[in-house]
């Protein structure tokens, strides 16, 4: 295992377990979704390694120092803003499309550009992720962009209808998950 593949590992393996750990102070949730988060999250993250231990091993990208510095500066950059996201939403945090007992409205920090930073930084870290070590990463991505931009709409259609006087106009002055973008 080349000593960037380990790097990556490593610190994907410790943010996670900041997840999990801070999850725990989260609000309550509500409805059966939020019951079995934990669940889905564990079984998607052993998903991932298995696929990572198992298929993807055998066939890193050429040694490109340029692209692996690209892909480590995304990375660091993704889990940077995944965690910082993570930081302002506090106890309001939940799984993708979790509903919260009490939610409140988070539009400082990160969330003051873009509405969902955390996948914001998820999917540019496992965009980092495939560029560094292994481009076959970039179904993951694709497959986990997909997901999460699907989980943003459903989330924006049930805080438009939790703050239907705030929302819109939060809507209107940012975006989804690229500053000034998309």
């Amino acid at each position: 295992m080349r000593a960037v593949d380990l790097v990556i590992v490593i610190c994907w393996v410790v943010f996670w377990i900041y997840w999990f750990v801070t999850a725990a102070t989260a609000k309550p949730g509500q409805g059966r979704w939020s019951r079995y988060a934990g669940i889905r999250v564990v079984v998607i993250v052993v998903l991932a390694f298995l696929v990572r231990a198992l298929g993807f091993r055998s066939h890193p990208i050429k040694n490109d120092p340029v692209l692996t510095g690209v892909g480590l500066a995304l990375f660091f950059i993704g889990l940077a803003i995944a965690v910082w996201a993570r930081l302002y939403i506090g106890r309001n945090w939940g799984t993708p499309m979790s509903r919260k007992d009490e939610p409140e409205l988070v539009t400082t920090g990160p969330y003051r550009r873009v509405r969902h930073p955390i996948y914001t930084g998820l999917i540019l870290a496992m965009l980092g992720t495939a560029l560094a070590t292994n481009l076959f990463w970039l179904i993951a991505v694709a497959v986990f962009g997909t997901f999460f931009i699907y989980s943003a709409t459903r989330e924006e259609a049930y805080l438009a209808g939790e703050f239907p006087d705030a929302y819109p106009a939060y809507k209107r002055s940012t975006k989804m998950l690229i500053p000034f973008i998309f």
